[in-house]
């Protein structure tokens, strides 16, 4: 199965949210079927077959995840995240406090899912592939 450190050298290339499609193939051509990513510290657990799972280290310091969503401008700066505008570090700040506690990812849906804090689904968006 996949180690944390294959995943973490294919994440060193993703520089903007327009890497991520990309990324993502080459995960999944690793094994990983979906993956949690954790907005506070960017831990993330990612999941293979026959229960196979590995749990990443935080990233950074805590971030501090907003009480109340803010959806137009969470879409607004995920756009432009997506569009190469902003680094990984500064989409995870303004997921933050925009109130996005943890995305979700299905490698096999190609879909990436986002929760508040309450665990309610702010945004369902289509991965390119």
């Amino acid at each position: 199965m996949f180690t944390i450190e294959q995943i973490e050298t294919a994440h060193a290339q993703v520089k903007s949210g327009a890497d991520f499609p990309d990324y993502i193939k080459e995960i999944k051509n690793l094994g990983v079927q979906s993956f949690e990513t954790w907005v506070k510290d960017s831990h993330t657990e990612y999941l293979g077959e026959n229960d196979f799972r590995a749990e990443s280290k935080p990233k950074y310091a805590e971030l501090t995840i907003a009480d109340d969503t803010d959806k137009e401008t969470f879409i607004k700066q995920l756009k432009s995240h997506q569009k190469g505008e902003t680094d990984y570090m500064k989409f995870c700040e303004d997921c933050a406090a925009t109130g996005i506690e943890k995305w979700t990812v299905d490698l096999n849906a190609y879909t990436c899912i986002y929760y508040d804090r309450a665990g309610n689904e702010i945004l369902t968006e289509e991965i390119p592939h």
